[in-house]
């Protein structure tokens, strides 16, 4: 039986002594009609396409096809190169990582929609920066990544993650809780903490609005996704730290269904609405814009 909740994925974990990615893996492996190796393989696979999608979203300064990006990472790696941030190299890893796939993304280049491309740099910036900061395994990487796709996925049974019917919070809130998940369970923590950080992260992002500038996923996209990957480590700090959601994860789930279907449809990714209609996204909308106009932008 296909899970469909946290608190069956509780059950179902404790009741079998399995940790999340093992139910996850023999339930996927069941769904597909393959084995748990092949399964595997299948999520390494995407592990590398994320890197990929990061390596080459470092080492690009192409615009992006909607000629509003594609150059942020650039400056946020170049301010590094001579300030440290505040926090760690882990932090600065993640900014930049985020950066560099949601670029790529608006680019139209290759990357692993997780579980969105709009939400595509959240779970790779924070899982690939950890895999590099603290050495950790294959095996454990697939894991991880088993793991962030189990919480996406009983999100997903209840509430679609179409910024176009649920905002964005069905998009990068997904992601976000999706990558606190992952991280609780490469820092070896329970089933229950690893639960509460998912919660703990989406439910502070409901009512996230989807108002892309004239209609295409760069602003304010691009900038939101290492925002909402620091987010779900903040979320993944409190619950390691035993501070729990008050409201369990699955009635936060509930809330963001209530919340997306009371949303104006104007906020819904159309673009009528929001940051897409404010006095300088119209100018943009209305702009032949030119080689000139771009270069002042960018600066």
């Amino acid at each position: 039986m296909t899970i469909k909740t946290f608190e069956e994925l509780k059950k179902s974990c404790t009741k079998n002594n399995l940790k999340i990615y093992e139910i996850a893996q023999i339930e996927e492996s069941e769904v597909f009609d393959i084995t748990v190796e092949e399964f595997r393989f299948k999520v390494e696979k995407t592990i590398q396409a994320m890197k990929e999608a990061i390596k080459n979203g470092l080492n690009s300064t192409a615009l992006t096809n909607g000629k509003m990006g594609g150059f942020d990472c650039a400056k946020q790696l170049e301010y590094y190169k001579h300030h440290h941030s505040i926090f760690n190299k882990l932090f600065e890893k993640i900014i930049c990582y985020a950066l560099a796939t949601s670029e790529e993304n608006a680019r139209m280049g290759r990357i692993a929609a997780c579980p969105t491309a709009g939400a595509c740099g959240i779970v790779p910036s924070c899982l690939i920066s950890i895999f590099e900061e603290y050495d950790i395994d294959k095996e454990k990487q697939i894991n991880s990544l088993i793991t962030a796709g189990m919480i996406g996925k009983i999100i997903a049974s209840k509430v679609a993650t179409a910024g176009a019917i649920g905002g964005c919070q069905a998009e990068c809130g997904t992601a976000s809780a999706m990558a606190a998940s992952a991280a609780a369970y490469l820092f070896d923590s329970d089933i229950d903490t690893i639960i509460n950080a998912a919660a703990l992260s989406l439910k502070n992002i409901l009512g996230l609005t989807c108002d892309p500038v004239r209609g295409f996923v760069e602003v304010p996209c691009i900038k939101r996704n290492p925002f909402l990957a620091v987010h779900a480590l903040v979320a993944f700090e409190m619950a390691q730290a035993g501070i729990i959601s008050i409201i369990p994860a699955d009635e936060v789930v509930d809330a963001m269904e209530q919340t997306g279907a009371l949303m104006s449809s104007a906020l819904k990714e159309s673009s009528q609405a929001g940051l897409a209609k404010t006095k300088t996204a119209i100018i943009m909308e209305k702009a032949c814009f030119t080689k000139k106009y771009y270069s002042e932008f960018k600066d």
